[in-house]
């Protein structure tokens, strides 16, 4: 197996790996089963484990703690950073800043994300591009700069389109209605929880369908529509809290209770409160501005003001003054209700100076409405010049390799003409040998190779018997057939080391590296009896019984320059054909 060959089990494992990935949102069930599977496989496979740990990370974003998610996902993006790969170090980054969010370290998470954004437009495609995306805009939202958030999202939801977005379309959906809830436009968000509901039906995601129907919830209530959410709280509680179902994690029990407490439900809001108080609430203030909102609503129903008041007390160290990132939707609410409190206390003087409050409040949520879509445009058009940038990058360096691919080509194409200039230099065209010019230039450095190695040289001439009559008799065509016949002879039965030559007309030559002139009168003489056994018909004619004769001499025997060593073979080939033809002479010794 060669080095960079991998094990047939480290490719399966890649593979699960990627399509855990592909299925994240698409089928969660299936994607961290295909995450295990692909990391129980993956052996010491690095490329394998990356991949599978961002995977699982991201999942347990979803369905555990941040911690357990930032553990995978700070191991994934130490494999990545170990081979050099960027989009992965990018996507784990995003991951980290995520699990960051979700621990309430909203400006670190910021921090950590936004210098990411340039690098990851041009390395990542596709849903990736959209993760990160969607995670600066997170990192905006949680600290209430929704104009900024909305580009980010919206930008986000053009690079995760349903052809290619792998589901994560339907989670943008999703986050868009719930920025536009903090904006207070409830309609608009009713909208886009439509849209993601009805993406939501391709997919097997019970925990993004929850979270599309508390949004919902949400819409329904803020629009004094409450009776109306009562199917979509019955629909969310109704799944199991586990990964087959909205999952393990907070399911804004809070908010689902007030919803029931404005329908009237007193015994179903009481039960939502009971369980909200239960679950494990991450440091987010306007999760704990909703369950002080539940509390005070539910003692309101029980007709116990004051202990409405009390309860509405602890959500006063996140708003008065409002923390960083509490967003002005919970201002909102927890002023309303305080309003309401006040008035069943009947305390008019408090609940006017509540509901004032409230209403600059609202006033606040529709002047960042109106700065949010002027943001959101000023922002999507510099990501679009950034984009842009980047096509004219791309469209560049692909215009560079085209140049170089066409350089390539010439080079390529000149090369081979240089080739053939040469071939034809150094080929004898009708029978494919070399000519005598590359005799002339390669004997001189073959005699003196020998004579260094103290091997002998053995050089042997040939001339084809009676080919006059073969032209005189049959034509010059069929006298080119023979010696385009004879050269393929001559080349099927000499070794790579051997040189064979068209001599001259009908006369060939061949040089026999490390052979004596005995040794080489043995080969010349049994390509005299192939020759012999060839037959050729012409013009209705059999040309047979062919023959040549050839002179042998070799450089031991001969000793001298390369003029000698030709003269001794051609006076041998002189004399075979003074003796009847059809015959090979070797040369004998020559005295010093």
């Amino acid at each position: 197996m060669s080095p960079t060959s991998v094990h047939p089990t480290a490719v399966e494992a890649r593979r699960k790996a990627r399509r855990a990935w592909t299925l994240l949102h698409q089928d969660a069930k299936s994607s961290i089963a295909l995450a295990e599977a692909a990391l129980a496989a993956a052996g010491g496979d690095d490329v394998a484990r990356a991949a599978a740990l961002l995977a699982r990370g991201f999942h347990r974003l979803y369905f555990a703690t941040p911690a357990e998610a930032a553990a995978d996902l700070e191991a994934a993006h130490g494999l990545f950073v170990a081979r050099g790969d960027r989009a992965g170090q990018i996507l784990a980054g995003a991951g980290l800043a995520r699990s960051m969010w979700r621990s309430g370290r909203f400006r670190e998470a910021l921090e950590r994300v936004l210098p990411l954004r340039d690098e990851g437009l041009k390395v990542l495609r596709g849903d990736q591009r959209g993760v990160l995306l969607n995670t600066i805009a997170g990192g905006y939202s949680a600290q209430g700069r929704s104009d900024r958030a909305f580009a980010y999202m919206y930008e986000a939801l053009r690079d995760a389109r349903p052809a290619r977005g792998h589901g994560f379309d339907t989670v943008l959906h999703c986050n868009i209605s719930h920025e536009l809830l903090q904006l207070g436009d409830c309609h608009e968000a009713l909208r886009h929880v439509d849209s993601g509901l009805q993406r939501c039906q391709r997919i097997q995601n019970m925990r993004l369908l929850s979270v599309l129907l508390i949004n919902r919830v949400l819409s329904l209530t803020d629009l004094d529509r409450p009776a109306e959410a009562l199917p979509d709280v019955q629909r969310v509680l109704a799944m199991p809290a586990d990964a087959d179902g909205r999952g393990p994690m907070a399911t804004h029990f809070e908010t689902l209770a007030i919803a029931a407490l404005r329908a009237g439900e007193v015994a179903l809001g009481a039960s939502l409160v009971a369980q909200a108080h239960a679950a494990l609430h991450a440091p987010i203030p306007d999760e704990h501005v909703e369950m002080a909102v539940a509390d005070a609503l539910l003692s309101l129903a029980r007709g116990n003001a004051e202990a409405a008041l009390t309860g509405l007390q602890a959500a006063r160290p996140f708003v008065e003054p409002p923390a960083e990132a509490l967003s002005l939707r919970a201002q909102g609410l927890y002023l309303q209700t305080l309003s309401d409190v006040h008035e069943a206390r009947g305390d008019a003087a408090a609940a006017l100076q509540a509901m004032r409050r409230w209403q600059q409040v609202q006033r606040q949520r529709a002047e960042m409405a109106s700065q949010a879509r002027y943001q959101a445009a000023a922002l999507q058009t510099e990501l679009l010049r950034l984009q842009h940038r980047i096509e004219e990058q791309d469209a560049r360096r692909r215009e560079v390799e085209a140049m170089n691919e066409q350089l390539s080509r010439r080079v390529a194409e000149v090369q081979a003409l240089q080739a053939a200039l040469r071939q034809q230099a150094t080929r004898d065209e009708l029978t494919g040998l070399f000519n005598r010019r590359h005799l002339n230039e390669t004997l001189p450095a073959m005699l003196a190779l020998a004579r260094r190695d103290g091997q002998p040289l053995a050089v042997a001439i040939i001339d084809l018997d009676h080919f006059k009559a073969v032209n005189d008799g049959h034509g010059h065509g069929a006298g080119d057939l023979l010696l385009a016949a004879f050269g393929r002879l001559l080349g099927e039965n000499s070794r790579r080391s051997d040189v064979a030559c068209r001599y001259g007309g009908e006369e060939f030559c061949l040089l026999m590296p490390r052979t004596d002139a005995a040794a080489a009168r043995r080969k010349v003489a049994a390509l005299l009896r192939r020759w012999r056994g060839e037959r050729f018909a012409v013009d209705g004619a059999v040309l047979e019984g062919l023959s040549f004769s050839a002179g042998v001499a070799d450089s031991q025997r001969c000793p001298g320059s390369v003029a000698q060593l030709l003269k001794a073979a051609d006076d041998e080939l002189l004399a075979a054909k003074r003796q009847g033809r059809a015959r090979v002479r070797a040369a004998e010794a020559v005295p010093a």
